[in-house]
């Protein structure tokens, strides 16, 4: 989670508290404007998700044995789950784009876990990140079905088991909802990942008042435990649906 949460009471008597704040992108030596080039907690956070995933997977398996550590055992689970993931959904074809698959889910996972961690900025709550990843993924794969299939890549928007009447309809349906993938490729990802933290810091707030604190504790404790879940379900589906979209540009027929 972003941050810890601070119960405080206003003129009024009531609880103040603001789940929002936690999402504040803040520059991370002062002052009030954010540039483009202004290194933010989001930069932060970016980057001890890439040196984690260095140190898991890089470090972690240098020493590799017959035997594995716990470190080169979580390497080869990632990597042999990613692996099977590519391989039954897009095929074999699909293997050959396995390290940008792998590179996804990788980044995903390790920034959504790093988020829990109380004071952490969670980056993949902020659709900016996850925009960019869903954007990078549809022009990959709209640029690889050209590609690889030329015209024949828009047989994918052309539904030739249905009626002749209907293909046209069926056809700008299909292309609508191509070019709404990005969309909800990011907002699926960023508004679970904001919401659950959210919620969480909401029973945080509550959890000043002595009257319901012992309750506030235990929602907390199983919004936690659910957040951990969420943290590798989303992971798993923006990865298998970057699956799905790539099959679609290597085999585009409807």
């Amino acid at each position: 989670m972003a941050s810890d949460t601070q119960g405080a009471e206003n003129a009024g008597g009531g609880l103040e508290f603001h789940p929002m704040d936690q999402f504040i992108i803040q520059p991370l030596f002062g002052g009030d404007v954010v540039h483009w080039y202004t290194p933010t907690n989001v930069t932060l956070w970016m980057a001890l998700s890439i040196l984690a995933i260095f140190a898991l997977l890089v470090l972690g398996t240098s020493r590799r044995a017959i035997v594995p550590s716990r470190s080169q055992s979580i390497g080869e689970l990632a990597y042999g789950f990613v692996y099977k993931m590519v391989e039954d959904v897009a095929g074999k074809d699909g293997l050959k784009y396995f390290p940008y698959i792998m590179t996804l889910f990788m980044f995903i996972v390790t920034a959504n876990f790093l988020g829990l961690i109380p004071t952490a900025f969670t980056t993949t709550s902020h659709f900016a990140v996850t925009g960019v990843m869903a954007l990078m993924v549809f022009f990959f794969v709209t640029i690889l079905g050209f590609v690889k299939n030329g015209s024949a890549f828009l047989g994918l928007f052309w539904v030739s088991s249905a009626p002749l009447a209907l293909r046209p309809i069926l056809a700008i349906i299909e292309l609508i909802s191509y070019f709404v993938r990005p969309v909800s490729h990011s907002i699926r990802l960023g508004g679970n990942m904001m919401a659950g933290h959210a919620v969480i810091k909401v029973f945080a707030g509550f959890a000043g008042l002595a009257v319901i604190s012992p309750l506030s504790v235990v929602a907390i404790t199983a919004m936690y435990g659910l957040e951990v879940l969420v943290c590798f379900i989303q992971a798993y589906v923006f990865t298998i649906l970057t699956c799905v979209y790539l099959k679609d540009a290597l085999h585009p027929s409807h």
